[in-house]
């Protein structure tokens, strides 16, 4: 029985391939999810994302009970939602947050993650590299 996966990404993130490429790379999502999808053709793997708090919320609270695992960019709610915190922690679903970049390496208010406490693990400064990892971690499990 294959697992499901959900990859959710938060704001700014529909730019990537287009913002701060020296940054952020020149992919964008829809080469990242073919490439996990190639990466894992067993997997079930669905993607989503919004520029939007209550809808980054809202998805989890739809796919975070029946996921066999959840991959979360929460871009920059990371260090400022706690509504975003709260729904991470309520649902039963393991939760990965990934940041492409290295956060500790970053401005300093990027340093603090609300997220964290409340996630299974953390993958940061791994490109886009830290998806594939953070979906391998959880369907090791």
């Amino acid at each position: 029985m294959s697992k499901t996966i959900h990859i959710i990404n938060g704001p700014n993130l529909n730019l990537l391939g287009k913002r701060e490429p020296e940054r952020y790379g020149t992919a964008g999502l829809e080469e990242l999810m073919r490439g996990l999808r190639e990466a894992f053709p067993t997997m079930e793997i669905h993607h989503f994302q919004s520029n939007v708090e209550g809808e980054l919320i809202d998805h989890l609270h739809q796919v975070g009970f029946t996921s066999d695992g959840v991959v979360l960019n929460a871009g920059g709610y990371t260090h400022t939602s706690v509504a975003l915190r709260d729904a991470v922690a309520a649902v039963s679903a393991a939760v990965i947050e990934v940041h492409i970049t290295n956060i500790h390496a970053r401005e300093e208010f990027r340093h603090v993650s609300l997220l964290s406490p409340v996630c299974r693990a953390v993958i940061c400064g791994l490109g886009l590299g830290g998806y594939e990892a953070a979906v391998r971690a959880l369907t090791s499990e």
